[in-house]
């Protein structure tokens, strides 16, 4: 008996490849330009389309930048919270300075980011419930990280998981508000990479080792 053919992926329609072509050309200009110097007709035209060919995908400039958020953000939860929860939680947590790496090469999109989330405050912003779910799901999603990481420490450590992801958040958006002020002065990658190893506790120094030098025995008292 012959094996069986692998199934292919199932084709994109025309409208979905229409969509992802949009997506793309709005990625790109809002990453070089910014969110409000970028047009709808600007969008269309780096597309392909006329504006009334975009309207009909999208109702909005704010629907469409939704979109580009929502779609980054699903090609970066693979690789920060894979489905197989059972590796190494620090692997898994420094799989963040991959993402803060990419960050570095798109000042535009982080822009959005840290302008919209600020935004968004306000209840009647489009972007509202996208960033207030975005959050409780990163809040969520960190702390049984680190949670983890905690508890496979011996002994174990007795910090409070959901307080340090809120501050590892803080901490993520704190810099790269830093980094887009003053990019040569804010090395994001290199902080976040710092990160876990402070969240263990230092081993306390042997009183008995003062004064000790490398390769010496500490002197005795007399």
């Amino acid at each position: 008996m012959s094996a069986p053919h692998p199934q292919s992926a199932p084709r994109r329609s025309k409208g979905d490849r229409t969509r992802a072509r949009i997506l793309d050309a709005a990625t790109a200009l809002f990453s070089r330009s910014g969110f409000h110097a970028v047009s709808l007709r600007d969008i269309a035209a780096h597309a392909g389309l006329t504006h009334a060919g975009l309207l009909h995908h999208f109702p909005g400039k704010e629907a469409l930048l939704t979109q580009v958020l929502s779609r980054r953000d699903a090609e970066d939860a693979p690789r920060l919270f894979p489905p197989d929860a059972s590796g190494d939680p620090t692997e898994r947590l420094m799989r963040l300075v991959y993402v803060v790496a990419r960050n570095a090469h798109t000042p535009g999109l982080v822009g959005l980011y840290a302008k919209l989330s600020g935004e968004a405050s306000d209840p009647e912003h489009p972007a509202h419930d996208y960033f207030v779910e975005r959050y409780r799901l990163l809040r969520e999603r960190t702390t049984v990280l680190f949670a983890r990481l905690f508890a496979e420490h011996e002994p174990p450590l007795p910090h409070d998981p959901a307080s340090v992801a809120q501050q590892l958040l803080a901490l993520m958006d704190g810099l790269q508000t830093q980094w887009l002020l003053e990019p040569a002065a804010v090395d994001m990658q290199a902080s976040v990479r710092r990160l876990p190893d402070r969240t263990r506790p230092r081993a306390p120094a042997d009183p008995l080792d003062r004064g000790a030098r490398p390769g010496r025995l500490p002197r005795a008292r007399r």
